[in-house]
């Protein structure tokens, strides 16, 4: 793996706006030569799918991944033109991006420094004495962004929404999932981080026989910490991974782990309680104190350090961290360009900075306020369905209402960038510069602990392809990364932003109300607010949701997790839906946009572009890494399963609904 250094500036494939590519929705990405109902994905998408592979440097590729490259290569030129100034330009954004982007393309002087940066945390955890001891280092690094034994984090309390909470969850492994701990089929890719663990230790120093003995122990902790995680599917339950512990009674649970001295050292021993995610799971991590050595305990710890920093230490560190989280894990053949992954690293540390240059120059007012227009109409579709549902009762529907009166978007950006100030930034400290920024987000977030809740704090930045539903705030979230083709676009007819942009929002809104998401109430807290009667209804909507997408194969063997991916899928089911009666309803108002254009009626293009948006392909690797760990379904699915039941799809089609069957009726709409 080799970089840009300092004297090549990092701009040698720097894309101008003539060059980026353009991602509108086309029917030249279509194989028409499939019929519809034979396989829609084909039609819809089959020429893009067969002449779009996935890139050597990337381990999937869709519509999601291209506009993501597109704003990168914005991205790319913002932070050059900001390196190139940042000696000449006043404290600011604009002078921490570009200093920030510039230690991390300066692979040269990275060279120089070796595993010089983190030597001083080693010898740290070298100094680790006690179990007390061992928790103060591991304060440390998750001070340093480093997770190791478990996670800790503030946000919203789920049952007193108005105010921050501290979170204690299980974590601590490297692997994506405990199955890749546990699982008999993933025996080789074990074999493999084993192997990778030891390389490292051996890069660092270790002797051969030590860097062996101490890639087993790393291996040994993390499946102990494996057997005690709970698995994707069940981490999903808000109710069920929430307990609340007074602080006073941490030391009577668990009376061996000296979490009143964590809690100290963190900022946080004020508090009158934590939120403990998993109580079992520090539990385990009791009992495995108990029986491992401290010895034991300080090669994890230092494994975490290791692994954490190898992406910003030299070659060697860097290009063995790729050959396996990245080669082996996801099957990504080669690295991306040292310029997109410093572009990455600023986005990650110093995000709001960077999105407010990227705003200043790619997000139009015009946008915004296409977008919020459109956020109204599909709103006051929801809002009808509420109203006239028909399996729900009038108890559970004024709350459902109350809940919906709350319900409020943010479009693009903050309207406060975050100010970062306090972080120094120095051109030629990389680990440094990530370090101060992750120290910098943990004593803001420890900070806040108790007190209330910022609803105009965004958790995506702004050239973020990506939107998201906040729970304890009943909000959607659409940074302005997103609103572009292939997924908004002013310059295409209303079916295509309709099937596009126009679904994303409808499917944002119905995570309000998913299986989760309904478990919230207009306040944004855990309390039950349903009947009986339509809580049982919609379990039974909601497991045939469940069993049609646990039948999906999409490898050979592997099988769509159907309870990891539920809200998400109802979110899919509801969001063409909403989407597609609002459509009509635009055309009913403008019959004058309802014509016919590359041979495709409105409905038809809505249909297309909603299976556009989510064309994608993977190497074997990552989707079988996203089947066990993403709540998403793959592309294909997500494209596709949304419209078999769904009349309006095979009216617009004239194709045949799939043979009778409650997994094949309106039943699955279940808004």
């Amino acid at each position: 793996m080799t970089g840009t250094t300092m004297g090549d500036k990092g701009s040698e494939d720097r894309a101008t706006p003539e060059e980026l590519p353009d991602l509108a929705f086309s029917v030249r990405n279509m194989d028409r030569s499939v019929p519809p109902a034979e396989d829609f994905y084909r039609y819809a998408t089959g020429n893009w799918l067969r002449t779009h592979p996935v890139p050597a440097d990337k381990s999937s590729w869709g519509a999601f991944g291209e506009l993501a490259d597109r704003n990168l290569a914005l991205v790319h030129q913002i932070l050059e033109r900001a390196r190139e100034v940042s000696a000449k330009s006043p404290p600011g954004p604009r002078r921490q991006a570009g200093e920030l982007y510039a230690s991390s393309i300066d692979t040269a002087r990275r060279e120089l420094s070796g595993f010089g940066p983190i030597e001083s945390e080693r010898a740290a955890i070298g100094r680790i004495d006690s179990v007390e001891s061992l928790f103060g280092a591991t304060a440390r690094l998750h001070a340093q962004g480093i997770s190791a034994l478990f996670e800790p984090f503030s946000d919203p309390d789920l049952r007193e929404s108005t105010r921050y909470a501290l979170y204690l969850y299980q974590g601590g492994l490297s692997l994506p999932t405990r199955e890749y701990y546990l699982s008999d089929d993933l025996a080789h890719v074990r074999a493999a981080y084993r192997a990778h663990v030891e390389r490292m230790f051996r890069l660092w120093g270790a002797a051969p026989d030590v860097a062996e003995t101490d890639a087993g122990i790393v291996l040994e902790l993390e499946t102990d910490l494996a057997k005690a995680s709970r698995a994707r599917a069940e981490l999903r339950d808000r109710e069920k991974n929430y307990t609340r512990v007074a602080t006073a009674e941490l030391a009577r649970r668990w009376p061996h782990l000296p979490l009143a001295e964590y809690l100290a050292i963190v900022g946080a021993e004020r508090l009158p309680f934590v939120v403990v995610g998993q109580p079992e799971f520090l539990s385990a991590i009791e009992e495995r104190l108990a029986d491992r050595p401290l010895a034991s305990w300080k090669v994890y710890l230092s494994w975490h350090l290791l692994h954490a920093n190898a992406p910003y230490l030299h070659d060697a560190a860097e290009s063995e961290d790729f050959a396996f989280f990245h080669r082996t894990l996801l099957g990504q053949s080669v690295p991306e360009p040292r310029w997109k992954r410093a572009a990455r690293t600023v986005d990650a540390h110093l995000g709001e900075a960077l999105g407010q240059l990227y705003v200043e120059q790619h997000f139009p007012a015009a946008a915004r306020e296409k977008m919020a227009e459109m956020v109204r109409f599909l709103s006051a579709v929801f809002r009808d369905r509420l109203n006239h549902l028909d399996w729900m009762t009038e108890t559970t529907r004024r709350e459902a209402l109350a809940k919906f009166d709350r319900f409020l978007p943010h479009i693009g950006h903050p309207q406060k960038f975050r100010d970062y100030s306090s972080v120094p930034i120095a051109p030629d400290d990389l680990v440094g510069n990530v370090r101060r920024a992750q120290q910098f987000e943990f004593r803001r977030q420890f900070d806040r602990l108790g007190g209330p809740v910022d609803r105009a704090e965004w958790r995506m930045t702004p050239p973020t392809v990506n939107a998201y539903f906040e729970p304890t705030q009943n909000e959607i979230f659409f940074p302005a990364g997103i609103l572009q083709p292939p997924f908004f676009d002013p310059t295409m007819d209303d079916a295509v932003n309709y099937g596009g942009i126009g679904a994303v929002i409808g499917h944002e809104i119905t995570h309000g109300y998913d299986d989760q998401g309904r478990k919230s109430d207009a306040s944004g807290n855990l309390r039950d607010w349903w009947t009986d009667a339509d809580a049982k209804e919609f379990a039974g909507r909601a497991r045939q949701v469940v069993e049609l997408y646990s039948a999906a194969e999409p490898l050979p063997g592997q099988h769509i997790n159907g309870e990891l991916t539920l809200g998400e899928n109802i979110a899919d089911f509801g969001g063409v839906s909403i989407a597609f009666e609002a459509l009509q309803r635009h055309l009913a108002e403008h019959p004058e946009r309802r014509t016919t254009i590359d041979g495709l009626t409105p409905e038809q293009r809505f249909f297309v572009s909603w299976a556009q948006v989510w064309r994608a392909n993977y190497t074997d690797a990552e989707l079988k890494r996203r089947l066990l760990l993403d709540p998403h379904s793959p592309g294909r699915y997500r494209a596709v399963t949304p419209l078999v039941t769904f009349p309006a799809f095979h009216e617009a089609f004239g194709t045949a609904p799939a043979p009778s069957g409650r997994a094949a009726t309106p039943l699955l709409r279940i808004w």
